[in-house]
């Protein structure tokens, strides 16, 4: 499939006593795409999701998902998706591969088309394949939940803060994972994590929703170039009595004899930077820069553009 795999235009959701969590949401998201979905605690993204996988009913607005209107073809736009919970409801007294063959049967998965030994070697469950789920290590459910998500094919997969509170070996085996899903099948990968660092490695764009609404949507590259704060950071061959003042230049001592001057590269060059510091009759050992990263970006957008 060309195009986008989901498209979302003025999602509204009011909850019972008017809560209002989504406020008018328009949203495509590319077919082959690894997508971050990010936003602060409360600002909609779990309403998203579950509106996407069928749980939860929107009040307006219009889903299409691979194609499918969700209105007019539930079952289909249902099972081109799949869903990777954050809480990690199991059921204890089944085993992996119990779980992923009734999780197929209800996605009405015949017999022959189902691949729960394949699954559960993807996931690394192979020796855990006939224990009790109750038996297994919160790492080692959140392996099952991936795996439950893939019994059925779909060509979107939804990971809701996959890697909270799990392990780095874990962490690495889950992105292996999705990279491989996105390179080797072209699945559609659509991200919600805490992990600012982790986005803008694995996301080739970004949504960022804020109080119900989406305040920025961009590719990683952009988004970080919204900001065009840096810092330039001296090592002195000795430290100065005073630090020099500059207009547009901020200007602070860090640890270790360091010493920070933040500016903006749309306002201040770098040599200006440097033609201070000279100025001020200060030798330069050692320097380097630093530039704003996806946290940068994720805490100015959402503290100086909330939604209306």
């Amino acid at each position: 499939m060309t195009g986008d795999a989901i498209r979302i235009e003025g999602l509204r959701k009011t909850y019972a006593g008017g809560k209002e969590a989504l406020k008018g949401i328009d949203l495509a998201i590319p077919t082959g795409s690894i997508f971050g979905l990010l936003g602060p605690n409360g600002a909609g993204k779990s309403t998203l999701i579950n509106i996407l996988a069928g749980l939860v009913l929107k009040t307006s607005g219009h889903v299409t998902i691979w194609g499918w209107d969700q209105d007019r073809n539930p079952r289909q736009s249902r099972a081109s998706i799949g869903v990777m919970p954050q809480e990690l409801n199991l059921d204890p007294f089944f085993s992996p591969r119990d779980a992923l063959e009734v999780q197929a049967g209800l996605y009405g998965v015949p017999k022959n088309r189902r691949r729960s030994d394949e699954i559960l070697e993807m996931v690394g469950l192979t020796d855990k394949a006939d224990a009790y789920a109750r038996t297994l290590s919160g790492g080692m459910r959140r392996r099952l939940l991936l795996g439950k998500a893939l019994v059925h094919h779909p060509h979107i997969l939804v990971l809701d803060e996959p890697t909270a509170g799990v392990d780095i070996e874990l962490r690495q085996m889950l992105w292996s994972n999705v990279r491989k899903l996105n390179r080797e099948r072209g699945m559609t990968i659509i991200l919600t994590t805490h992990y600012l660092e982790e986005a803008e490695e694995m996301c080739d764009e970004i949504a960022i929703i804020n109080q119900g609404a989406v305040v920025a949507r961009d590719s990683t590259r952009n988004l970080l170039g919204q900001l065009d704060a840096k810092t330039m950071v001296i090592e002195p061959v000795s430290a100065p009595e005073t630090l020099p003042q500059g207009p547009g230049i901020t200007i602070e001592r860090r640890d270790g004899g360091l010493i920070a001057l933040s500016y903006h590269a749309s306002q201040t060059t770098a040599e200006d930077v440097l033609e201070l510091v000279r100025g001020a009759g200060i030798r330069i050992r050692d320097v380097r820069t630093e530039q704003a990263d996806l946290e940068d970006v994720f805490l100015e957008l959402t503290r100086s553009r909330p939604a209306a």
